[in-house]
């Protein structure tokens, strides 16, 4: 147990949460770009004079200055507020919900990547191998200290002759977190180009792009193959409602233009022409696929076990 009051870790969290979230939003910047997270010092991209010190402190900066750069007063995004605070807040809920230090540690990992990718994919539909590729490794190496959660245990039983000894049961106990985690990487990855290879032979065009298998890959290595299907199952399912959602608000745009001249043909014109839309607007998967990753860490094995016992198991 903690020698230090709850609040004051958790306050600790918070803290480093907010200095994370800013190296992040330099992250989401510029890894799109092709620029280096280290050098130069944070600029202004209007007038791309330095940010001092004083200004550079997460969120309260941002709501000091009002949203404007302290030079030219061009407005800043909210974006770096937001991604700020949500990370602080991330990590923070990481410590109280994990029961272990290294857990809590290993889940301001993931909320860290997932934050920055589900940003940059939304801003640019891009997943930078800057972090997919370091977060894949980090999730199997963690996987060593923190369990991952699987099957492992029933596919690969391990028979000891005689009582197993505290340090055998350990290493039993870590090689199968680390075989789930290398199991969720797989499936995560399998199962997105399994689609992408049966939407590419009916559709003959691409439709997801090699970023979604990567985010997976890491998502699966730390949250092993059973949440894994999880976020891939309610990601299809939100990013479904999305779209439908973005079809139906093309569509009553469009009637209320047809109408004026089309009368009772406005309707089927202005379904074609949703659909058409629809075809040339790139939807960020990943936006979805991180949001559920989030909800699976923190509540997917709660989600899971509701679900099964709905179903009767």
């Amino acid at each position: 147990m903690s020698v230090y009051p709850v609040w004051l870790v958790g306050a600790a969290y918070f803290c480093f949460g907010l200095i994370f979230g800013s190296f992040l939003n330099v992250c989401i910047y510029r890894l799109p770009r092709g620029l280096s997270v280290v050098r130069p010092r944070s600029a202004c991209p209007e007038c791309h004079r330095m940010i001092s010190a004083q200004d550079n402190i997460p969120v309260i900066s941002w709501l000091l200055l009002g949203g404007r750069c302290r030079h030219c007063k061009v407005p800043i995004t909210p974006r770096y507020a937001v991604v700020e605070f949500t990370c602080a807040m991330l990590f923070l809920l990481c410590f109280l919900r994990s029961a272990l230090p290294v857990d809590a540690i290993k889940g301001c990992v993931l909320c860290f990547l997932l934050l920055g990718l589900t940003f940059t994919d939304a801003e640019t539909h891009l997943l930078p191998d800057a972090m997919t590729y370091p977060g894949l490794a980090a999730g199997i190496l963690l996987s060593v200290f923190s369990l991952v959660p699987g099957p492992a245990a029933a596919l690969w039983p391990i028979a000891f002759h005689g009582a197993p000894s505290p340090m055998q049961l350990e290493v039993q106990l870590f090689l199968r977190s680390l075989l789930n985690a290398l199991m969720g990487a797989a499936v995560g990855a399998g199962v997105l180009y399994a689609i992408a290879e049966i939407y590419r032979a009916v559709r003959k065009t691409d439709g997801m792009g090699f970023g979604d298998l990567k985010l997976m890959a890491m998502v699966g290595a730390f949250l092993g193959p059973v949440l894994t299907l999880f976020v891939l199952c309610t990601s299809a399912i939100a990013g479904g409602f999305f779209g439908g959602a973005v079809l139906f608000s093309i569509y009553q745009k469009r009637l209320q233009r047809y109408r004026p001249r089309l009368g009772a043909k406005a309707g089927a014109r202005s379904w074609q022409a949703a659909q058409t839309a629809m075809r040339a607007l790139e939807i960020p998967f990943g936006v979805f696929l991180c949001t559920m990753s989030l909800v699976a860490w923190f509540y997917g094995a709660g989600l899971v076990r509701g679900y099964l016992r709905l179903l009767g198991y």
